[in-house]
């Protein structure tokens, strides 16, 4: 991989309009609103996009073949969630689809608390969701690069099993990246073994630090027996044309949420996971941290990559991202809304300074 990393933008996949400040257009969701986000990606200089997932969203996996089949270079990053897929159905699922599209398919797995009773599955504490995570995930890549499969778990079996078609090895990619998250130990455990990139919100950067070199010294510890752990970074990058136009910005929009009580910006507060808990947290030292890392629109309502902010002119921004390059971060998985105009603001002004 380049060490001047990949970025990746977000599409959020949310039937409801205004999602994290953006247009509440009503046709928001629509095929024809989203392909033009997924083909903005592809002309301002993106390698693809995350796609939220949960119950009450549109199905990530149909929506990112829709796009696919839209765009000629856009990669998808499929949010998905073990229970939701058999592992089996999913391998197969992501290797047609992986063939289709020329080796664009990524995935990330979610294990986060979701309304698993709606479609009919069930989880138990932590550590059962982290094992079940941990199998699927081993299962799914024995079936992308084995023949004649048998396993037998404690949450899933498979028996003579071959997913076809066959996912062709591109260079050193012999399958989907596996992009994993979460912060509990359970969680770094799965990611130490199984993922293919740690996925980290935005957190200062010695936080991010910190976990980097504990993740390297647990995959040494249980004997990770796959290519070293690479790292990844899901933040907010709020980017103007000069410092002081970002941070008036930024402070209106906080403003905004106060007075509306984080109104659309919920999405990820129901269930307050360790890694979410960590970014709250950081309110506590500061409205701002490190250089220009944002932390007050966590305490209005803005959740997951909403919840930490980096602010400031494309310059300003880009140092802050190297800086984390610096540290071992190679994938970036940004955002800011309105989704489809920050798409190419930051195509133009802030990736350029990225690769040089």
């Amino acid at each position: 991989m380049s060490g001047m990393g990949e970025y990746l933008w977000y599409i959020p996949n949310d039937v409801r309009a205004g999602h994290r400040g953006d247009a509440a257009a009503a046709d928001h969701n629509s095929l024809e609103t989203l392909t033009s986000h997924a083909r903005a990606l592809e002309d301002h200089g993106w390698k693809g996009a995350l796609i939220g997932t949960g119950w009450g969203r549109p199905d990530t996996f149909t929506l990112a073949t829709a796009l696919t089949v839209r765009t000629t270079t856009f990669e998808p990053l499929i949010a998905i969630r073990p229970g939701y897929w058999q592992p089996a159905q999913f391998a197969s699922a992501a290797a047609t689809l992986d063939q289709l599209s020329g080796g664009r398919v990524r995935v990330n797995v979610v294990s986060g608390l979701d309304n698993l009773a709606a479609y009919g599955d069930a989880e138990g504490e932590q550590a059962h969701r982290y094992a079940r995570t941990r199998e699927f995930m081993r299962l799914v890549r024995r079936l992308w690069t084995e023949e004649n499969v048998t396993f037998e778990g404690e949450h899933f079996r498979v028996t003579g099993s071959t997913a076809a078609p066959r996912i062709a090895p591109r260079g050193e990619r012999r399958h989907p990246r596996l992009y994993f998250g979460g912060a509990s130990e359970a969680a770094e455990r799965v990611s130490a073994t199984e993922a293919d990139v740690q996925l980290f919100w935005g957190e200062p950067r010695g936080g991010v630090q910190e976990r980097i070199e504990r993740l390297k010294a647990l995959s040494k510890a249980l004997d990770r027996d796959l290519p070293p752990l690479e790292f990844g970074l899901r933040i907010t990058t709020l980017v103007r044309d000069t410092r002081e136009q970002a941070w008036a910005d930024a402070e209106a929009k906080v403003a905004e949420m106060a007075r509306t009580n984080g109104a659309g910006w919920h999405d990820h507060r129901q269930a307050v996971a360790e890694g979410q808990r960590r970014l709250l947290d950081l309110a506590s030292r500061g409205d701002v941290l490190d250089d220009n890392l944002y932390t007050a629109p966590g305490k209005f309502g803005g959740g997951g990559a909403g919840t930490t902010w980096l602010v400031g002119s494309a310059a300003d921004v880009a140092n802050s991202l190297r800086k984390y390059r610096d540290l071992g971060i190679t994938h970036f998985v940004l955002s800011d809304t309105p989704y489809l105009s920050e798409i190419k603001r930051q195509g133009e002004r802030l990736l350029p300074l990225l690769r040089d």
